[in-house]
């Protein structure tokens, strides 16, 4: 299992704006903030919101309350978005000239590595 989500993860990198295809922030498209490739899941910015219930303690100045913040989403829920085409793009793999492995959008064979 988990060499099935370290896998997945290479096509997926933190800064890749993705598309969410399940889920209930299914349709919205985010920057990634965070990959965590043992679990398989990543932390995309506005998409998923929870809320998370906090106690107050002053001694560290943490305000209790409702908090809303970002969870991690699986890896097989997002796609990443062509910089290039502009469309969500199945990942292939291709090596420059120089050596260099970069990832590729199946689409029109942009180049998704910056």
């Amino acid at each position: 299992m988990a060499m099935e989500a370290a896998t997945r993860s290479r096509s997926i990198r933190k800064n890749d704006t993705v598309l969410v295809l399940a889920g209930k922030s299914k349709g919205r498209t985010g920057r990634v903030l965070r990959v965590f490739p043992a679990d398989g899941r990543a932390i995309v910015e506005g998409v998923n919101f929870v809320r998370k219930h906090t106690k107050a303690n002053p001694q560290k100045n943490i305000k209790g309350g409702i908090l809303e913040r970002e969870a991690p989403v699986h890896l097989s829920n997002l796609m990443p978005i062509c910089g290039e085409c502009g469309r969500p793009a199945r990942v292939g793999h291709k090596r420059l000239d120089d050596g260099k492995k970069v990832r590729t959008c199946r689409r029109c064979g942009g180049i998704l590595d910056k």
